[in-house]
């Protein structure tokens, strides 16, 4: 087994990021993101694999591209969205009517669809439409007959959410659809024009620039290729451009779907909750206008809908499920008791009209709970799980569930599950629990996997948590102390668990040891702790984060002059304080952060989250200087390696610039490093293997305890 890790492994490895269990239980649908490294791009596939493991995972799909796989209601078919050129179905042939005719290009291919109204109709992308591109549509597969996909939509600026409708007959589609005044406006910024903007939220990250144009939910019939738009059903919210409407089709043949209905949508993080016939019609608020919701499901009955709910101004509370009856007021919280959140973009799983399941953020774990839709009673489940691998992206139906298992040692699969052994303790009792992908063995057989350890530690009268990789071959009970990796996890509402991330055997394989702390201000262990950050930035995470790396070098597993760190996001911004406030880092990187409170306002995308955590700058100027490691940046004396995105609009890279020139002002040793077309991530391989290179030199170059030509 090789020793290092090397960066290039990084293009090995696949990472599953849908899964969607068929109708009936016996199989599972999924997309897994691989890497192209001479193309520099993550391409996306899709794949069907039996939920028993009696075959291997079958590829679907050899163009690049797949995401949101559905089963029609029959299971027979699936489809799912994707960007390819127009099917052949729809390029051949003679047009059915002269003004369709007229609107074809020089090619034939039509550039206006023939049942809808004069080329009215688009979808979110880009600004701009250009139409010798293709766009995302959605696509099908029939499983039963076999073939290509067939094209189901034909959107001029395409498709960015569908389901199916209980008959299968149909899809409801998310679109944008804009005015001809909008068209020319996003024709013009397709051609290098100015941005023009008058709407408050001007910007998400991963979106853009934002602009008027309004996404509405359109039906379209399958076999006709008719398509009727839902007037009333349209988006609206501060990030309804990047959320979506989330149309849900129900067994009663009506529409779910979440909006704002806010007098000014840009001003509000609250989403509600609204149903409506497939015709536009009777459409009625179902939830209360105080809460920000998603992601809802029906009940298999139709007289129900489960949805996750956050507080719109406090997200350091638990998100929680939620059950609304149809017919009646009454909405109820059906996991509030647990005191734990829901995971992130984690939905409910109705597995029948009395049981639902979703995942939660359970003490440094994500993992299966089971809920009561009547009342507050939710169970933990499937302990065979164990203390040491995460589930996640959970799917159920017929009977069986698909989660993806993140396994620190075996990388990122797919397993099924029947909800028979759901209550399982010992694997013994488990027998349908089943792996049925083996993606990333290239990388974990061929090179040592970390060992992983919990640790606990007092801080400030809290015990708190930390996950903890060390090179396999460590001793942690008769050790030599290692330099230490410290990474810091974003949110800060988030948490870190034992899993798989290519970093860590990078960093366990050179001889380092890497510590994850779970510091107050995330999730996971509850309402109390998660709170004790809120408005108290570069306080109590502080406290923590030293404390942890304290106990480790008091059990002799750190070296103490030998502390690195990094982390995206909320941990970039957690080591603009330990570099302001403490002598923690030997050397840190902070990546992808905020450290000047007051000049992010209106810079970033997230100005109503700064505004209910620290407030506007006009009004609560020290609360805003309290929040920000920059007004403290006379105390930096640790080498910093700053990294940004160029197109982040979460964390601005002249955020960055600031914390960069801060450094280099004052004579400290400091670097920055720009990636200029990533958002708030890094995401090209080519800038991914580069990022891990960039830090490794940068922590030998500023060890004590390497030999360096500089």
């Amino acid at each position: 087994m090789s020793k290092n890790v090397p960066f290039e492994a990084l293009n090995d490895l696949s990472l599953p990021t849908d899964v969607t269990v068929s109708p009936d239980g016996d199989r599972i649908a999924f997309t897994v993101v691989e890497s192209a490294p001479d193309e520099d791009e993550r391409p996306t596939s899709l794949y069907v694999v039996p939920t028993d493991g009696s075959r291997e995972p079958h590829r679907l799909t050899r163009l690049p591209g797949a995401s949101s796989p559905k089963w029609s209601p029959d299971g027979n078919r699936l489809a799912f969205i994707a960007t390819r050129e127009k099917d052949v179905e729809r390029r051949v042939g003679r047009q059915d009517d002269e003004d369709a005719e007229d609107e074809a290009d020089a090619d034939g291919d039509e550039t206006v669809d023939k049942d809808r109204d004069d080329g009215d109709e688009s979808d979110e992308t880009d600004a701009g439409s250009n139409n010798d591109e293709p766009k995302s549509q959605v696509w099908c597969f029939d499983l039963e007959l076999g073939g290509d996909p067939t094209q189901h939509t034909d959107f001029d600026e395409g498709v960015s959410e569908f389901d199916w409708s209980p008959d299968g007959d149909r899809l409801v589609v998310s679109a944008r659809d804009p005015t001809e005044e909008e068209q020319e406006y996003l024709e013009q910024r397709k051609d290098g024009g100015p941005i023009e903007t008058e709407r408050l939220q001007h910007k998400i990250n991963g979106v853009g620039w934002t602009d008027t144009v309004t996404t509405y939910l359109f039906v379209v019939d399958i076999e006709t290729g008719e398509t009727n738009r839902l007037d009333e059903a349209a988006a609206a919210g501060a990030f309804a451009d990047q959320g979506g409407l989330q149309p849900a089709w129900g067994p009663n043949d009506r529409i779910a779907y979440v909006t704002s209905d806010a007098d000014n949508p840009d001003d509000t993080l609250v989403q509600d909750v609204f149903v409506t016939d497939p015709d536009g019609s009777n459409i009625e608020k179902v939830t209360t206008g105080d809460s920000a919701l998603g992601a809802p499901k029906w009940s298999p009955d139709g007289t129900r809908i489960a949805f996750v709910g956050d507080d719109p101004e406090n997200f350091y509370l638990p998100r929680e499920i939620y059950v609304a009856d149809l017919g009646s007021d009454e909405i109820r919280s059906v996991s509030a008791s647990l005191d734990r959140t829901v995971t992130w973009n984690s939905q409910p799983q109705w597995a029948s009209d009395d049981e639902l399941y979703t995942l939660i953020a359970d003490e440094g774990k994500s993992r299966v709970v089971r809920l009561d839709p009547y009342a507050d009673d939710p169970e933990r489940v499937f302990d065979v799980q164990g203390d040491y691998r995460g589930f996640q992206l959970l799917s159920i139906a017929g009977g069986h569930a698909g989660v993806r298992v993140s396994d620190p040692n075996d990388g990122w699969d797919i397993y099924g599950l029947s909800l028979d052994d759901i209550d399982a303790t010992d694997e013994t009792e488990a027998e349908s629990f089943v792996r049925l992908s083996a993606l990333n063995t290239e990388v974990t057989d061929e090179y040592e996997m970390p060992q992983t350890k919990r640790v606990t530690f007092e801080s400030d009268g809290w015990e708190v948590e930390g996950i903890v990789y060390a090179p396999a071959d460590f001793d942690f009970d008769n050790p030599d102390p290692l330099p230490t990796v410290v990474a810091i996890h974003g949110g800060p509402m988030a948490y870190d668990e034992p899993e798989f991330r290519f970093e860590h055997p990078v960093f366990t394989s050179r001889g380092y040891l890497v510590f994850r702390p779970n510091y107050r201000g995330g999730t996971s262990y509850g309402r109390e702790f998660a709170d004790e950050l809120h408005g108290q930035w570069g306080t109590v995470e502080v406290d923590d984060i030293v404390a942890g790396v304290e106990s480790l070098a008091d059990r002799g597993w750190t070296d103490p002059d030998r502390v690195f760190g990094y982390g995206f996001s909320y941990g970039g911004i957690a080591q603009g304080f330990l570099v302001t406030q403490t002598d923690l880092l030997t050397a840190a990187v902070p990546e992808h952060g905020i450290y000047d409170q007051r000049s992010a306002y209106g810079t970033d995308d997230n100005r109503l989250w700064k505004e209910y955590e620290h407030g506007r700058p006009w009004e609560d100027p020290d609360s805003l200087d309290a929040a920000s490691s920059i007004t403290d940046a006379d105390n930096i004396d640790t080498p910093l390696l700053v990294m940004a995105g160029g197109q982040d609009w979460r964390c601005p890279p002249t955020q960055s610039e600031q914390l960069y020139v801060a450094a280099k002002a004052q004579g400290v040793d400091a670097k920055l490093v720009v990636y200029p077309d990533e958002h708030h991530a890094v995401t090209k391989p080519e800038r991914a293997t580069h990022r891990l290179e960039q830090i490794l030199d940068w922590y030998e170059r500023h060890d004590p305890a390497v030999e360096t030509d500089e």
